[in-house]
């Protein structure tokens, strides 16, 4: 009986680890395309961009290694670093108000019926499916000094004009205005998402308790929410220094290369200068930035799981 028992035993190990194998190849049967496409599309030219960031090359001639030349002249072209500050900043401009607006707008949304917060939903995320070009050219539109619908308004209260885009002291904070607002679409609809998986009886508890919205926003609602503030604040963070097309389509950069972005200056280099290299170098050490930053970001805000 001992032996026919360790037979099944053994037989039953033996389908189970046949089940298994099968399974697994036919998991990477079904990843094979694509890990296949993201080898052709991302790994293959990531790993090529850095071989021609060392080289001198361009369209014309064939690369030539120049070791670390690219890399040390962007880290010295001042107009890099620049950017990369403007580029911070703009982040500042961007983020947080787009946080905090989204953050409201989602509290708004979760306290009205259902049939209301559908139609703010939907009307929160008309910006998301707008082009950025599209975007670009009404706020355009909007800014303009003769005729723009802002200095309309100004003039109404007996304020003087203001060239929006074509002072470089208001023209980066215009080129964030449009981009909180074409963020705020999908912000919002991930914090709507978030409270509604709040459960409800711990505002129940804090209710009977006699807590008010502030309290429950803050001692309930927050730290609930810890981990989805975390990821907004990276895919904030990584989209607003990337930002290309809004400074591209409104200012060009200007004036005085106030409203020229890392991805702006990257451009304009490839464009216009002849080495290539030092377009790829530029490209690589933002992503060093943006993958450090990163880092930091999670490192000093601790990220834990949440559990009901």
């Amino acid at each position: 009986m001992a032996t026919e028992a360790i037979d099944d035993r053994r037989a039953v190990k033996r389908r189970q680890a046949k089940y298994r194998n099968r399974d697994t190849k036919l998991a990477y049967l079904m990843l094979a395309p694509v890990v296949i496409l993201l080898g052709i599309f991302v790994a293959w030219p990531a790993v090529y961009a850095g071989f021609l960031s060392f080289q001198d090359w361009s369209f014309y001639k064939d690369p030539q290694f120049v070791g670390w030349k690219n890399y040390a002249d962007v880290l010295t072209d001042p107009l890099f670093v620049a950017t990369i500050g403007r580029g911070f900043l703009f982040v500042l401009l961007t983020v947080p108000p787009m946080l905090v607006l989204a953050f409201l707008f989602a509290s708004l949304v979760v306290s009205l019926s259902r049939r209301l917060a559908a139609i703010l939903k939907v009307s929160i995320y008309i910006p998301t499916i707008i082009s950025g070009v599209i975007a670009s050219i009404i706020f355009v539109v909007i800014y303009a000094y003769d005729g723009g619908i802002l200095n309309a308004v100004l003039a109404a209260f007996h304020i003087d004009a203001v060239s929006w885009i074509g002072d470089p002291a208001w023209a980066l904070l215009s080129v964030a205005v449009p981009a909180v607002w074409l963020g705020m679409g999908l912000t919002s609809l991930i914090m709507v998402a978030a409270m509604v998986d709040i459960p409800t009886e711990y505002y129940e508890a804090a209710a009977m308790e006699g807590a008010g919205w502030w309290q429950k926003t803050f001692y309930i609602t927050m730290p609930q929410m810890k981990n989805v503030f975390l990821y907004l604040l990276i895919t904030g963070f990584v989209a607003a220094i990337q930002q290309f097309e809004l400074p591209l389509v409104m200012t060009q950069g200007g004036p005085l290369d106030s409203t020229t972005l890392p991805n702006l200056f990257i451009f304009n280099h490839f464009r216009n200068d002849v080495n290539v290299g030092y377009s790829i170098a530029a490209a690589l050490l933002l992503f060093v930035v943006l993958g450090s930053v990163s880092a930091l970001v999670f490192k000093f805000i601790n990220s834990e799981r949440l559990v009901d």
